[in-house]
């Protein structure tokens, strides 16, 4: 009898004398065998059992959720006899690892009638996957015949779980026949993901060829070190690159901030012939929203939809990241809208968007209906509204937010206290801020400290700004710079000024100065940037009243009065911000007898705003 059944958007049409062929039709690629999964499971009363097809069918079952369909071909298999097949069995211990039940694929390991080289692979690749070290240790000290994959997996997995020093004596032990180019990448891999690239350099000098796969895993590793110098080197060396390593060399540059470097890369794998794909546009895109490039951002929409690149999840939270970032709040909310389906990264990218642009009123909303859209909330989400609430001084929504923390089970982390330090500092309640950090059960950090500096300086809270100066302590050098800035400039606004300047003396003599921060902004298409003068800097720090003046062989001329900092730029110049002081300072455009012009620009203390000045 002819059946027709419709599985994830795509109609089959089999009977039962059809229906295996049916299933390894869809069994192409981990999406395909996960609907090849639920055909089997809407026709399997219909049918006979197949032995040849539970393998296929095993292999989609990679994750916890999958257990009852593992557990259901197991007890089919062994109805049908078929568990003692060396390869059904295989692909059973196999699956059970995967979703994480280690002890019920010993069991059916150890009630194998026959196992080879494979079995044992997948035993120990289970322990291994699951944190058991030492009983795949003991499992591969047993094995007979070991291989390639063998010392592969031991070498990975022990990495893997930190231990490299352990996956370093695998690696040494391998005898030299089996030491293939896999197993050498395998070690410098782990060595690279745990960041020691000292060792992971030194293996990869002496590897005998080297494959994309190790090239790509030094120049992650050196990015992710934070050395962009280094990985610019090892790129530089590659012979032969493939979009792989284009794509961790522009990500690697997004990771350190490198937004213009992360394009001119983009524009060179295009000269080498390369098309981007989703992973390339992810990276592109955050670049874009780093640099606050609103019209580089839009170019990169309209490839994707040009080129058909797949448009997944991480894309979509990308263009929402990106159209918020530079203040296109419009185009933000127009793609997050036309998703179909939203995971829980594109509401927090378009819940982070309105927070960025101070929409402390969208954020609330949009909560409200990721909740309703049954999208489970997580940590990020918390740190999201939390930030938004302390910028717009919400003090009973971010307890409600706190509630709801709770509801969901999710602890409270640094960056959660942080918000809170920050909300309650802004609201004037210094003691209740200090005593929250004084209650929390991890260590506070710069950012929890700096925002309670930061709270006693606009509070001009000299005794207790003392205190949290006090809390620092002798071991928090790291950041003492910026917090000893902040308590000079209280001092300073209490008129103690030999204080604030024996403090400012003493950073002098140990040669550590306060890095400006700057905003880049776009003059007739060349990319400027500002940054607030050492005058200025004064004059804003309560240690000058009088009006001055700042000028450059960019700018005309940036001028001081009162709180507010003005650019004056030539009246035919058109000008945009691409980026904004994400700890102090924003730009807008300025007015002149009631007329907007663009030779003017005004810093605020709020607010990222991307703009584009002109006479209007």
């Amino acid at each position: 009898m002819q059946q027709v059944k419709k599985i994830g958007g795509i109609t089959k049409s089999f009977n039962p004398s059809n229906w295996s062929h049916s299933i390894r039709n869809n069994s192409t690629n981990q999406a395909s065998l996960k609907r090849a999964l639920v055909l089997y499971k809407q026709t399997r009363h219909d049918t006979t059992h197949d032995p040849t097809v539970i393998p296929q069918l095993l292999k989609a079952c990679d994750s916890h959720p999958f257990l009852p369909y593992v557990k259901s071909l197991h007890a089919e298999s062994i109805k049908a006899g078929s568990d003692v097949d060396v390869f059904i069995g295989t692909a059973i211990v196999a699956a059970y690892a995967k979703c994480g039940v280690v002890c019920d694929a010993r069991k059916v390991f150890d009630l194998m009638p026959e196992r080879n080289v494979v079995t044992w692979n997948a035993m120990i690749g289970g322990y291994l996957r699951n944190g058991d070290a030492k009983s795949a240790l003991l499992a591969f000290e047993e094995m007979p015949g070991k291989t390639r994959v063998s010392w592969s997996q031991m070498i990975g997995g022990f990495a893997r779980n930190g231990d490299t020093l352990t996956a370093r004596k695998f690696f040494d032990k391998v005898p030299y026949e089996l030491k293939d180019v896999v197993i050498w990448t395998v070690m410098v891999d782990g060595y690279a993901k745990k960041g020691e690239m000292e060792d992971a350099r030194e293996v990869f000098e002496l590897m005998p060829e080297r494959n994309y796969f190790v090239w790509s895993s030094m120049v992650c590793g050196y990015c992710k070190k934070g050395d962009v110098m280094e990985a610019e080197a090892i790129f530089r060396r590659i012979p032969v690159r493939n979009l792989e390593i284009w794509n961790s060399m522009i990500a690697g540059y997004v990771q350190n901030g490198c937004g213009e470097k992360a394009l001119e890369a983009f524009g060179e794998m295009g000269v080498d012939g390369f098309e981007p794909d989703e992973f390339t546009v992810v990276s592109v895109l955050s670049a874009c929203a780093q640099l606050g490039d609103l019209d580089a951002g839009k170019q990169m929409h309209h490839m994707i939809e040009c080129k058909g690149i797949a448009v997944n999840q991480f894309v979509l939270s990308g263009l929402i990241d990106m159209y918020a970032k530079c203040g296109d709040l419009v185009n933000a909310r127009l793609v997050f809208e036309s998703c179909n389906e939203r995971n829980v990264f594109c509401w927090n990218a378009m819940i982070a968007g309105f927070a960025v642009n101070g929409q402390c009123n969208e954020v609330l909303e949009y909560l409200d209906r990721m909740q309703e859209s049954n999208i489970r909330l997580d940590a990020v989400t918390f740190i999201t509204v939390l930030s938004a609430c302390a910028h717009g001084g919400l003090m009973s929504e971010a307890l409600e937010v706190i509630s709801k923390m709770e509801e969901y089970g999710i602890e409270m982390g640094i960056r959660h206290y942080g918000c809170m330090v920050d909300l309650l500092g802004r609201a004037g309640k210094l003691k209740e801020a200090y005593e929250l950090i004084k209650r929390m059960p991890m260590k506070p950090n710069e950012t929890v400290l700096g925002a309670m500096i930061g709270a006693c300086w606009i509070h001009s809270d000299m005794k207790m700004a003392e205190q949290v100066m006090k809390m620092i302590g002798a071991d928090s050098a790291a950041c003492v710079n910026s917090h000893n800035v902040l308590l000079s400039n209280i001092y300073a606004a209490s008129e103690k000024w030999e204080k604030a300047e024996m403090i400012r003396s003493s950073m002098v003599d140990g040669g550590s100065e306060k890095i400006p921060g700057y905003s880049s902004i776009i003059l007739s298409n060349s990319a400027v940037d500002l940054s607030i003068s050492k005058e200025i800097s004064r004059q804003m720090n309560g240690l000058s009243a009088d009006e001055g003046l700042y000028a450059d062989n960019t700018f005309p001329a940036v001028a001081w009065s009162g709180r507010a900092v003005s650019v004056l730029v030539p009246a035919n110049w058109s000008a945009k911000t691409t980026g904004g002081l994400k700890l102090c300072w924003g730009l807008m455009p300025g007015f002149v007898d009631g007329s907007r012009v663009n030779a003017a620009v005004l810093v605020v203390s709020h607010n990222n705003i991307a703009w584009e000045a002109s006479r209007s």
